[in-house]
């Protein structure tokens, strides 16, 4: 069976350290999943013209995070955060392969700051810096190793991701100073921080359309393996 070819969102870097020219940026791990689950990454230069035409070419799509933020006038807010850095360039060219890949009804998995990107396109809005919002909040930027938990997650029952991992509860990595805030008519909340911040989301109007605000390319939990198993398992079967 031809495995599926599954596009990567890279971030970008100004001139500086790794060369004196703008450069692309990607962990390995988050290819390294996509080989092991029985994909084919695709790494995807920051294009927006060429939306459409990796909407034709894959199977799938990973948004990925990074340290920065969807830039606030793209959810109606009036107001920016001191602490808010946009890469304008990287997030339009975000937006447009999104849009394209549900369109088509192609698996989208968004990851991290690629969750809150995908809330927003799904019509949602984010809090800006949880500390100033959220009381008693978690951290949710973990001192610890990446490869180990920050805290846990309550997933809801009955949602896409719960019958992929089958438990209510995982442990996660967190990474993030902004969240998911108000959700849409199209938005189903699937995972909850114990202070309150939403972890997860998906879109049933899609056959995987699903975000998580932690990072599941690290593999720190068997539900982090059955959600890359499901993304591709989908990317190369779509219409089972």
């Amino acid at each position: 069976m031809k495995k599926p070819v599954i596009g990567i969102t890279l971030d970008s870097e100004d001139p500086g350290g790794y060369s004196n020219m703008p450069w692309y940026a990607l962990r390995q791990n988050y290819a390294d999943v996509i080989t092991a689950a029985g994909g084919v990454p695709m790494p995807l230069p920051h294009e927006p013209e060429l939306a459409e035409t990796y909407g034709e070419l894959l199977d799938g799509l990973v948004v990925t995070g990074g340290a920065f933020d969807v830039d606030p006038t793209m959810f109606g807010a009036a107001n920016r955060h001191a602490t808010v850095v946009t890469k304008d360039r990287r997030t339009e060219f975000e937006k447009s392969v999104t849009e394209a890949m549900l369109a088509k009804d192609k698996p989208v998995l968004g990851i991290c700051g690629g969750q809150q990107l995908l809330h927003v396109i799904l019509g949602g809005t984010l809090i800006q810096h949880i500390p100033d919002e959220v009381d008693s909040p978690l951290a949710h930027e973990q001192p610890n190793p990446r490869t180990e938990a920050g805290h846990d997650v309550d997933v809801k029952e009955g949602t896409l991701l719960h019958r992929i991992v089958g438990t209510t509860t995982l442990p996660v990595n967190s990474a993030h100073h902004q969240a998911a805030k108000d959700i849409s008519e199209n938005i189903v909340v699937n995972a909850w921080a114990s202070d309150g911040v939403i972890e997860g989301i998906e879109d049933p109007r899609y056959k995987f359309c699903l975000g998580v605000q932690w990072h599941p390319e690290y593999l720190i939990s068997d539900g982090d393996r059955k959600i890359f198993d499901a993304f591709i398992k989908e990317a190369q079967n779509p219409n089972d």
